[in-house]
């Protein structure tokens, strides 16, 4: 008799899943996906829409369409608990779905614990839709003035939405703006020196005011409050802070990582339930933690695919394997970017084309599904 997969999430992790649930269908199981949109947006090349190099269609897999057509069910909708021994699992809508093997790729957000004033012009950088809503706020205020943007952050996300702010300015035809990162300790304090120091170079040859040796400890009435008593306007502000996993896993109390994310072992499976699993950024994988990077979520696809078609016939798992080092490149904007990999360094047009590439190819591969 067939059983029932629920997919929580159409992420960089289920992509592999989503494109053979016809497989799945086949093999006499039920399938369905409950996600908030219509529609997945490819990370990667978030800021690179807020710019205006690419439009919503080139980022974007119809999730939908593609879980329908292959006969498996789409359900529009927030998934906010489960009750793991009921096999459960409850949503926004107050929907209550049993399953029989269940896989997370749930995500995760920006916390806004610093937001004391949600009234104001303030947009955060997840999920990938609200750039849209932050890109025409941005250009409408630049068609009238000079902009005081202040971006919150000292990761990547903080680098390229500044670079990327640059550019759509100025491709708009909008006044240059005024931009301040305010990253805490340093701008990419956590990469190599050789990729720091070129995405600060950069940035700060074009204009942008770059606030270290200091933290945010407040956002309200247009104005950003640091902990050294200093205050800055801004006008528009964005919330690039770290991320963290879908609270869900709390919420239903299963074991965690001390990030929040679902703590899994070598399987990308619940150390907990053997019928749970999941990948990307809202799982802990217990063996060796990694970095909150959309290459793992790509690693993951053929293993965690394997492993839910052999949690619902009952065959062998297959281990997970992180890999060695990965390749780093950021878009900064104009269509230039900072690339890395070992020894490797290098800056400007080069490292966008080389992005630029991987990124279109890894969307078409996907896309050619629909």
């Amino acid at each position: 008799m067939g059983k029932h997969l629920v997919l929580v999430g159409g992420g960089h992790a289920h992509m592999v899943t989503l494109s053979k649930i016809h497989e799945v269908v086949a093999a006499g199981h039920q399938v369905t996906v409950i996600q908030p949109s219509d529609y997945h947006y490819y990370s990667g090349m978030g800021p690179g829409m807020l710019g205006g190099t690419y439009s919503p269609d080139d980022i974007r897999f119809a999730t939908r369409h593609v879980v329908e057509k292959q006969g498996g069910k789409f359900i529009r909708d927030k998934a906010i608990r489960i009750d793991p021994d009921a096999k459960t699992v409850f949503t926004e809508s107050g929907q209550a779905l049993t399953y029989d093997v269940l896989s997370f790729n749930a995500g995760s957000y920006v916390p806004t614990t610093i937001v004391a004033d949600e009234d104001q012009d303030l947009f955060l950088v997840k999920p990938i839709e609200r750039l849209l809503e932050a890109q025409k706020r941005f250009v409408d205020m630049v068609s009238q003035k000079t902009v005081e943007v202040g971006i919150v952050g000292g990761g990547p996300s903080a680098a390229e939405i500044s670079g990327n702010l640059l550019q759509l300015a100025r491709e708009s035809g909008g006044h240059a703006p005024s931009i301040t990162i305010f990253s805490g300790r340093r701008l990419m304090d956590r990469f190599p020196e050789p990729v720091r120091m070129r995405v600060e170079r950069d940035l700060k040859r074009r204009g942008v005011r770059i606030i270290a040796n200091d933290y945010v400890a407040a956002i309200k009435s247009d104005d950003i409050h640091m902990r050294s008593g200093q205050a800055h306007a801004a006008d528009l502000v964005f919330l690039a802070l770290g991320v963290v996993p879908s609270p869900i896993f709390e919420a239903s109390g299963l074991p965690t990582g001390p990030d929040g994310g679902l703590r899994v072992n070598r399987f990308l499976q619940s150390t907990a339930y053997p019928n749970l699993f999941g990948g990307g950024d809202c799982i802990y994988f217990e063996d060796r933690p990694m970095d909150k990077v959309g290459v793992y979520a790509v690693r993951e696809n053929p293993v965690l695919y394997h492993n839910l078609k052999a949690a619902l016939e009952g065959n062998d798992l297959q281990a997970f394997d992180p890999g060695g080092d990965y390749l780093l490149i950021f878009n900064l904007g104009d269509r230039t970017g900072v690339l890395h990999k070992r020894w490797l360094t290098f800056g400007g047009r080069p490292a966008f084309i080389v992005k630029d590439f991987i990124d279109r190819r890894f969307m078409r591969t996907f896309q050619s599904i629909e």
